[in-house]
């Protein structure tokens, strides 16, 4: 993944940029090889047989290649750009919508192949290629796409593709820059290809600059977070401060399956946990454009004439209505390949707990509560009081029927507890008494009615049998500590039930009274395996602890980037990718190791 805060890019290991998005990460794509042949890629790699070896530049998200051939060597960076100049919290903000890329040699000499083909709108549109002095730029559809090429690069067009073919020595420095605007602006102006190596530099400082300011994570996995940390920070919006729960849509959960979904969207629940686990990772000063963002996306206001989303497009944007784009086959002829996300519409009560959750962790940082935040707090701790009762389609965002989720129950709790924690900084708006009574009142129903006898464990929902690996949470908000019986328990029986080579399944997919209205199976749950290393390691079993964290990091790709999801069978990544859920996952169970070790 590349990104400046505002889109991302998606390299594959033979150099080919098949995924990306501009300006935003949900606008339709320009590259889209990802997920249908001839639907848009930028390719340079060797012409002939080469091994890739990669890394990010140290402290960023800007890309190395090493490609080793039978005749040398040649080295690719890679880099969405920020401004320039910017530096630690401004870092992304006005992004120039730019593609750096630049190749230099390593060793002998290497002939290498460049292909430019732009497909926007998920490759629907088929654009108008013409030469410029530069390089050239698009005509056609809802973007205008410009590219420069460096010096002794001859681009030939044909079939809306610019190709060529160049020699590589260790002498050779050869940028490409390709920028986006709008079709109603005055044409995109890429940087100078003889300035690539300079800006691809400034946006290696403005990386470093912005973790340079935050890195205060001191634990032996420390460069697992500062990672992890730098990909939540690559998939935050910064013009709003939303977070993309991943860059992707419709990388299926299991190769050849319907669930396909598009997750480049603001899911509450997804931000909230991004922001916890950054405050372990990175202490960043995004909490307060998140609670702006979340504040002015939902009108200020909660209650059951205006309900709280559980998701909003990057700009706040509500409607998010599902649709199929048919022309394209899928990730290995995975259909359907989806845009927009139905869920947009569901009901889903935890999502107060974790956005209070978050918005309690921060309140030192936020200072004092502005007016509008005190009642949008206040508003969400009353609605989580009014409508804990409820049915609703639970964190995993079942399609099937409403069900009484103990995962939403436990949320719930949290938002009425961490809402009488806060309220001394309410004001007016805050109705203490209530809330504590009704947060008392959740305890003894999901300690009554969410236990199940028949499996010694709390339950997917109330007077239930099937079990939910979202019961992992119950220590990490507080509900129960994992040294009491009926956590030790209930950890013990997602292990054994769920539990596949190590990893953990959400739930069975195929059981129960309540299915969640979809066929297929899917893989193990990145983050799900990660929380049961946290109450492991919570519950004093340490070497089980490391052991798991050691074998699901083992499992992320070769820049240690983490999908939704893994088989358990031959331990591939599913889902869409890189995934923020996984990468929290990961922060908050290093931590757990660590501040025990």
């Amino acid at each position: 993944m590349l990104s400046d805060c505002s889109s991302a890019a998606l390299v594959s290991r033979a150099g080919s940029v098949d995924w990306l998005c501009l300006p935003r990460f949900d606008s339709p794509a320009i590259f889209s090889r990802l997920l249908g042949t001839g639907a848009g890629h930028f390719a340079i790699c060797p012409a002939e047989p080469f091994e890739a070896r990669r890394r990010y530049l140290p402290g960023t998200l800007v890309l190395e290649t090493i490609f080793d051939c039978e005749r040398g060597s040649v080295r690719l960076l890679d880099a969405l750009a920020f401004a320039h100049g910017q530096r630690q919290h401004e870092v992304g903000l006005d992004t120039p919508h730019e593609l750096l890329r630049l190749i230099g040699g390593v060793a002998g000499s290497v002939v290498m192949e460049v292909e430019f083909a732009p497909r926007p709108e998920y490759g629907l549109v088929e654009p108008l290629l013409r030469h410029t002095q530069e390089g050239g730029r698009t005509f056609g559809g809802p973007n205008q796409v410009a590219l420069n090429a460096g010096v002794g690069v001859e681009l030939a067009d044909a079939e809306a593709t610019l190709r060529a073919r160049f020699g590589v020595t260790p002498e050779s420095r050869i940028g490409f820059a390709m920028r986006w605007s709008p079709t109603e602006g005055p044409g995109p102006i890429p940087c100078p290809a003889d300035r690539v190596a300079a800006r691809i530099d400034d946006t290696v400082q403005a990386w470093r600059s912005w973790e340079g300011e935050h890195d205060i994570y001191e634990g032996s996995r420390r460069e697992l977070v500062r990672l992890s940390s730098r990909v939540l920070k690559g998939l935050t919006y910064r013009p709003t401060g939303a977070v993309v729960a991943a860059p992707t849509t419709s990388l299926p959960e299991l190769v050849g399956g319907e669930r396909n979904w598009d997750y480049r969207y603001a899911w509450i629940r997804d931000a909230s946990l991004t922001l916890e686990a950054l405050y372990i990772g990175t202490c960043p000063d995004e909490a307060e454009d998140f609670v702006s963002f979340m504040t002015s996306s939902a009108g200020g206001r909660v209650d059951h004439g205006r309900p709280l989303q559980i998701m909003y497009g990057v700009g706040g944007e509500h409607d998010l209505s599902e649709r199929v784009l048919s022309h394209l086959d899928g990730w290995r002829s995975s259909r359907p390949v989806r845009v927009g996300n139905g869920a947009w519409c569901q009901t889903q009560l935890d999502v107060f707990g974790e956005l209070l959750n978050a918005i309690h962790l921060y309140r030192e940082r936020l200072g004092a509560l502005h007016p509008e935040i005190q009642r949008f707090v206040a508003d969400l701790a009353t609605a989580a009081a009014s409508r804990w009762r409820e049915p609703d389609a639970g964190m995993w965002e079942m399609r099937g029927e409403p069900a009484h989720h103990v995962s939403s129950k436990v949320m719930c709790w949290v938002a009425l507890d961490r809402a009488v924690r806060m309220a001394p900084q309410l004001g007016g708006f805050a109705r203490t008494g209530e809330w504590a009574r009704e947060r008392d009142r959740i305890r003894e129903a999901v300690l009554e009615r969410g236990w199940s006898d028949a499996k010694g464990a709390f339950a997917q929902a109330f007077d239930s049998d099937e079990l939910d690996a979202a019961a992992l949470l119950m220590p990490l908000v507080g509900f129960l500590p994992a040294s009491d019986p009926r956590m030790r328990s209930t950890i013990d029986s997602i292990e054994r039930e769920l539990g596949a080579d190590g990893l953990v399944l959400r739930y069975r997919t195929a059981k129960g009274d309540n299915p969640d209205g979809l066929s297929g199976g899917e893989g193990t749950f990145v983050i799900c395996s990660f929380w049961l290393v946290s109450c492991l390691a919570r519950a004093g079993e340490l070497e089980r602890a490391t052991a798991m964290f050691d074998r699901l990091s083992s499992h992320a790709n070769d820049l240690g980037l983490l999908a939704e999801e893994i088989d358990p069978v031959n331990g591939e990544l599913l889902g869409n990718f890189p995934q923020a859920f996984s990468h929290v996952g990961l922060i908050n169970a290093a931590w757990d190791l660590d501040s025990r070790s």
